[in-house]
């Protein structure tokens, strides 16, 4: 899903005018594009003088990151606290959780190919 680099932003609102189903807007000087509305046709891509419309594969790093942090978060809750088993315990739940995910992202994909 397309976002908006606020460092690359410098507001000439050229996406929010070419966006030909109004899911682009400003808020405080920097686009930002209103995910429930975007419909991926790439425009806001093509009319972004500065790139500032990002592709969200680049978004990676990061949401491992907030991934690995919520999981430390979890981990440092009282229930598995000085409980290396427990903590084992999630650990494995969190590894299934995240293989289910790319279970469905790969299905997802390969139906995809069937449109």
């Amino acid at each position: 899903m397309p976002w908006v680099s606020k460092e690359l932003c410098t507001g000439c609102e050229m996406c929010v005018s070419e966006c030909c189903v109004g899911a682009n807007s400003m808020d405080e000087c920097v686009a930002f594009i209103d995910q429930s509305k975007c419909i991926r046709c790439g425009v806001c891509h093509d009319v972004c003088p500065n790139d500032a419309v990002r592709h969200d594969g680049e978004r990676i790093p990061e949401e491992v990151e907030s991934n690995l942090v919520w999981v430390k978060r979890l981990l440092a809750n009282d229930y598995y606290s000085n409980d290396k088993e427990r903590q084992r315990g999630l650990i494995k739940r969190m590894e299934r959780y995240f293989a289910k995910n790319k279970r469905v992202a790969e299905k997802t994909i390969e139906r995809l190919r069937e449109l």
